[in-house]
């Protein structure tokens, strides 16, 4: 038999992860972007790989794919969203572990409110990338190998209009500031 439980931090209790997320980002520069990415893919792996609860697993989808729209050349990530991605995945290089992962059911507990953290602090990041990817997907399935337009000019249109969409919706919405960033 399973249980429910739900909980929810406050501001305060935030706070403590917060600031593990904010040491991460200042010393993300000690690192490579590879090897932020390389830390990042294998801690997600040791997640999947882990008998882990769903508030877990459920999380990594979205991890993984900021981790994607970094290394996807079509996409162009533009340089300083680029580090402010790098910077957010900096946590998993030399996580702080506040619950050890082997206690059943709520060792990864940590790990799920530092990714979710970083869900939250991306999500449009996230939504225009999934946005290009299903673009891209449809137009692949659409036009076919005999398309007359080349591949970059009809991903260049989609690219920028989805930037113009991400830097309008930045600007008019009111974003916290996480992480000692304002987003």
């Amino acid at each position: 038999m399973s249980i429910s439980i739900t909980f929810e931090l406050s501001d305060e209790d935030l706070d403590h992860f917060r600031d593990a997320m904010k040491a991460a980002a200042d010393n993300a520069s000690k690192y490579s972007d590879e090897e932020i990415l390389d830390k990042a893919a294998q801690a997600c792996k040791e997640i999947e790989e882990a008998n882990v609860p769903a508030f877990v697993s459920e999380r990594l989808t979205s991890l993984e794919m900021l981790m994607a729209a970094v290394q996807d050349e079509e996409w162009q990530l533009p340089d300083d969203e680029k580090k402010n991605i790098l910077t957010s995945l900096a946590y998993f290089v030399d996580p702080q572990d506040m619950v050890p992962d082997h206690i059943p059911g709520l060792g990864y507990l940590d790990d799920a409110i530092m990714i979710e953290l970083v869900i939250q602090e991306l999500s449009l990041d996230l939504n225009a990338y999934g946005e290009f990817c299903s673009y891209r997907a449809t137009e692949e399935r659409r036009r076919g190998a005999d398309a007359k337009v080349d591949r970059e000019s009809w991903l260049e249109g989609k690219r920028s209009q989805i930037r113009s969409n991400l830097r309008r919706k930045r600007q008019s919405g009111s974003r916290k500031r996480v992480f000692g960033r304002i987003m």
